[in-house]
């Protein structure tokens, strides 16, 4: 497994060795032993989610706040996405920064994001399969989220009109966000 940095402190992204034959493939796609022995300290992982969505379905920027705060490792095990984090951080020098990552079946990457995160992602398949490791288990009263399209954030969907829920259509806008991190 390779773990690399992003721009962003504290965004990785693990590459997970993959074993290839005739027969197809196997992966490890969590082993806590092995992302420490990389210098990589992850939480507690205490649920599991699942997401299977057509060609063009956005869902985010989401978050949970504190004392629900959840920390994500995320994965594509069927399609594509565009995978988006935006810094939500308050005293982040990258505070409303973000960082984009392409995950595949084909690439199998994962992309760790922690507390303090808006997260969201574009289907660029149909029937792409998402898979969510959370630290936290989920919280309607702490959740939270940014409109996935706002201008402060500048962030290339490489979509105009994507599939929305109607939650999502009506997110705040990054600049009245009072973030709780």
């Amino acid at each position: 497994m390779k773990v690399l940095k992003t721009p962003i402190k504290d965004l990785l992204i693990l590459q997970p060795d993959v074993f290839e034959d005739e027969r197809g493939y196997f992966m490890e796609t969590f082993n806590c032993q092995k992302i420490k022995s990389l210098g990589v300290q992850l939480p507690d992982f205490v649920q599991d989610n699942e997401s299977k969505s057509q060609k063009n379905v956005l869902r985010g920027l989401h978050f949970q706040g504190p004392p629900f705060a959840q920390g994500k490792l995320v994965r594509v095990i069927k399609g594509a996405v565009l995978d988006v984090a935006v810094d939500i951080r308050k005293n982040s020098p990258t505070y409303g920064q973000h960082f984009s990552i392409k995950l595949t079946e084909v690439n199998k990457t994962q992309f760790w994001v922690p507390e303090g995160f808006a997260h969201g992602f574009l289907t660029l398949e149909d029937d792409t399969i998402f898979s969510y490791k959370c630290t936290a288990c989920y919280s309607k009263e702490s959740e939270g989220g940014i409109l996935w399209n706002d201008p402060d954030l500048s962030i290339n969907w490489e979509t105009l009109n994507p599939i929305l829920s109607d939650k999502d259509k009506v997110q705040e806008s990054f600049k009245d966000l009072n973030s709780p991190f």
